[in-house]
């Protein structure tokens, strides 16, 4: 797999093996762009949340109490109305449930379903992303994942975009670990409002 920055090209090859194997780095690097609109491309946002949840291999672990003080600092837009945010935080949960739920007999439906909570320039690093490196891990390796929202807060809501912040268990399962593993974590997810529908289009561990 290629990834692109700018005039850089790094290539990065990653085996179904060492997916399962969790020895796949898939940390950001200090130096990385930031995840803001103009910043780092979806592929250096989006790697760093779907291997570690999708297939257990590197999860940013969430502390509680600094998760929850995390939450008080990002407090909605007085001015934003209260539906609007609530249409946004529901968007957000159920796209990121989506994203990061699939079993080995359903994925393609799965993918599908997901790619219908996404746009712009995330969606297509998901499409890409999901072919060249979770299909394979998922059928070699019969990968299952479930995700279930504990807690969402808005961020910031405006008329067309939204910042939601996510704190969500996911359960993992392949058919070197059948008894599965647990994890929690938290995500900011942004959003855009196209044709009255909000879209996920940024994915970033918290």
């Amino acid at each position: 797999m290629t990834e692109k920055d700018g005039d850089n090209l790094t290539e990065v090859e990653v085996s179904a093996d060492d997916l399962d194997a969790g020895t796949v780095d898939t940390s950001v690097p200090d130096e990385a762009p930031s995840a803001e609109p103009g910043g780092a491309p979806p592929s250096a946002r989006f790697k760093g949340m779907l291997l570690p949840l999708a297939l257990a291999v590197a999860l940013l672990a969430s502390a509680g109490l600094a998760s929850w003080l995390y939450v008080y600092q990002f407090r909605p837009d007085r001015r934003s109305d209260a539906a609007t945010a609530a249409q946004a935080v529901k968007a957000a949960s159920d796209g990121a449930v989506a994203l990061l739920s699939y079993a080995p007999g359903t994925m393609d439906k799965d993918f599908a379903a997901a790619k219908t909570h996404l746009t712009g320039d995330f969606l297509n690093y998901y499409s890409q992303f999901t072919q060249d490196i979770v299909t394979p891990a998922v059928t070699q390796k019969s990968v299952k994942t479930s995700a279930a929202i504990v807690q969402a807060a808005p961020s910031e809501v405006k008329p067309d975009s939204a910042v939601v912040l996510l704190f969500l268990n996911q359960t993992t399962t392949s058919k070197e670990n059948p008894d599965g593993s647990f994890t929690a974590s938290s995500v900011k997810v942004g959003l855009n409002k196209i044709n009255d529908v909000w879209l996920i289009s940024a994915f970033d561990p918290v």
